[in-house]
Formats: structure tokens, sequence, C-alpha cells
């Protein structure tokens, strides 16, 4: 298994035309993209073009039908889903568009959980909760359960915990879908902040164009094919 660390601008995360089909719909018809290290990616298109599942594919969450989909130099769709759950764990944080908390836990378990199961102790682990948590503003809401938070906090939380485990790659799904204009950009605005201050590579799918424009590179999406489109220098 390679480790050494791509540099920025290198691939990172690359998927070569890949098919996936559910049932006898197809989803992905020879897609191919390359999420490279410190970049922010935007994956577009029309509702049901595949956006969501080549960021499934490449986040490891959905194995291809045929193509195949490369970690540095590892092999993710052929990985035993044990390799893949550790990636998770570790390397990857996927963010969805209704962030997914546990609505059992408060905020700073939430947030800390990714940490401990992967065997940080449990102090430790809310230390750097409670850090994030702080960053992103919601630290007066450490105790608060998900159905006591608003959208736009629900998500700061769902951000916070994404970053704490410090990943090469974030998996952003429409992470702005269900929320109002201000509270998505202030979202973005904080992801990419974050990510470009650790060296994070994001991969964000959304259709919505202001959110795209906080991204490097366009990838959009038509009938699960790909067209790569330059955003900014």
């Amino acid at each position: 298994m390679n480790t050494t660390e791509p540099a920025p601008g290198q691939p990172l995360v690359t998927a070569r035309e890949l098919r996936k089909a559910y049932g006898s719909t197809p989803a992905l018809c020879g897609a191919s993209a390359a999420l490279n290290a410190g970049e922010i990616l935007a994956l577009t298109g029309p509702s049901g073009s595949g956006k969501s599942t080549l960021l499934h594919c490449m986040a490891g969450i959905v194995r291809p039908d045929h193509g195949p989909v490369t970690y540095r130099a590892e092999r993710l769709d052929s990985a035993p889903e044990e390799r893949l759950s550790e990636l998770r764990r570790t390397d990857f944080a996927v963010m969805f568009q209704f962030g997914q908390l546990i609505p059992e836990l408060t905020t700073v378990d939430n947030v800390s959980l990714p940490l401990i199961l992967n065997g940080t102790d449990r102090r430790t682990a809310q230390k750097q909760a409670r850090t994030w948590l702080e960053r992103f503003g919601v630290l007066d809401r450490v105790e608060a359960r998900p159905g006591e938070l608003s959208g736009g906090q629900a998500q700061r939380v769902a951000l916070a915990r994404a970053l704490v485990t410090s990943p090469k790659a974030v998996f952003a799904d429409e992470p702005t879908g269900a929320l109002d204009s201000l509270a998505g950009e202030q979202v973005m605005t904080e992801l990419t902040s974050a990510a470009r201050e650790s060296g994070a590579a994001v991969l964000l799918v959304t259709h919505d164009a202001t959110i795209a424009a906080y991204a490097d590179r366009e990838i959009r999406l038509t009938d699960g094919r790909t067209a790569t489109l330059e955003v900014s220098a």
C-alpha cells in the first residue's frame, strides 16, 4: 500500500470510467473524476445526473459495477468493507444534506464520536470536539440534542464532526441543500476556510451555482457522464 502523501494539486482520489446501475436504471455511464490533494472540487448537474452516486463511489460508500476508484495508489472499488470503514474513520469524512446527527446524542457527543470509535479516550475526544464547536460558533449548544438545533446549527455540528478527525478528504453531498441562502453560504465559508487551513481536499455535490463558486474546479454531470469546467484560477 502506498502511503506517500500526494503534493497539492496531485490526484488524491481518482475514478475512471465508472458505471453503476440500480436495477435497470443507469446512474453512471462512464463518469470520471479526480479529486486533487488540497483542492475543492464541485460536482454539479441536474437532478438524477449521477452526482451523489459518483461521490458515494469515490468515498467508498457505494461500489461501482465497473471502473476503478483509487485513493493514492490503493484500489477502493475492490477493497474489503473493513478497510473502507477504517478509511471513513480516519482519512475520509462525509457530510450529508440533513447532517445525519445521532438524535439521542448531545452535540459534543456527536462530534466526539468519530474520535472515540478510532480509539481516542472520551475526555480527549470531547476536548477536541469543543474546540471545533467553538470555532463554528455553536459551543453554546454543546449539550443540545439535534432536535433542539436550527438547520444551520445542525450543519455546523455536522461540519465539526467531519473535520474533528483531520481527514485527508471531505465528501460533502448537498451540505447546504436544506438551508436558506444565508446559512448555506455561512456553512460553505466555514467549510472552505477550515479545509484550506488543514490542507484537506473537498468533493462537493451541489445544484446551486452560488455554492459551486466556492470550488477551484467544477465537474458537470449529465446523464451519468462528466465534463470538467474551470471555476477559478
